[in-house]
């Protein structure tokens, strides 16, 4: 993310990489950390039809082996994907797709959730020449630099100059 001149005293935010900007073995940290919070959890829980009471029932799962509610893992994985849209997707044409979704530790709500990601491979699309495919891993980590969650993803990104909003 950068701030680009679009004329005398006037910037852009410029949202994103294009596939040139990206290298393999390059680790983008996503900053800025996301608390959840038992709101978060309750209504994404109940707003996806989730109604699982691990995440909904505070009586129920304080009898669970966690003593608490769990946060709904499709929230955190929303949120760690949503984290790293600056550094790796922020100019893509599209998601292409997950090769995993690892859940490796709880999340419960007043957690801090912080991502990286590691550029694994790049390559330009055989079938559109102007634009390549971008695979990263993140790996999220709560507050106490604990690994809750990793994914590996590829993603569809324009060259320079071939982006929306380019010309």
């Amino acid at each position: 993310m950068e701030v680009v001149s679009t004329g005398p005293k006037r910037y852009r935010f410029s949202f994103g990489r294009y596939l040139e900007e990206f290298e393999v073995g390059a680790v983008y940290e996503h900053r800025p950390g996301r608390t959840l919070t038992d709101a978060d959890n309750i209504h994404f829980s109940l707003l996806t039809m989730n109604f699982h009471p691990m995440h909904c029932d505070a009586a129920y799962a304080g009898q669970s082996e966690f003593g608490r509610l769990l946060v709904n893992s499709g929230l955190t994985v929303a949120v760690v994907l949503g984290m790293t849209v600056g550094d790796v997707s922020g100019k893509a044409i599209a998601n292409l797709g997950w090769k995993e979704i690892n859940l490796t530790a709880p999340v419960f709500a007043g957690d801090t959730l912080y991502a990286e990601s590691e550029v694994l491979e790049l390559r330009e699309s055989r079938s559109r020449p102007t634009q390549g495919i971008v695979t990263t891993r993140t790996r999220a980590y709560n507050q106490d630099g604990v690994e809750v969650m990793n994914f590996i993803r590829s993603c569809l990104v324009p060259k320079r100059g071939h982006g929306v909003g380019d010309k």
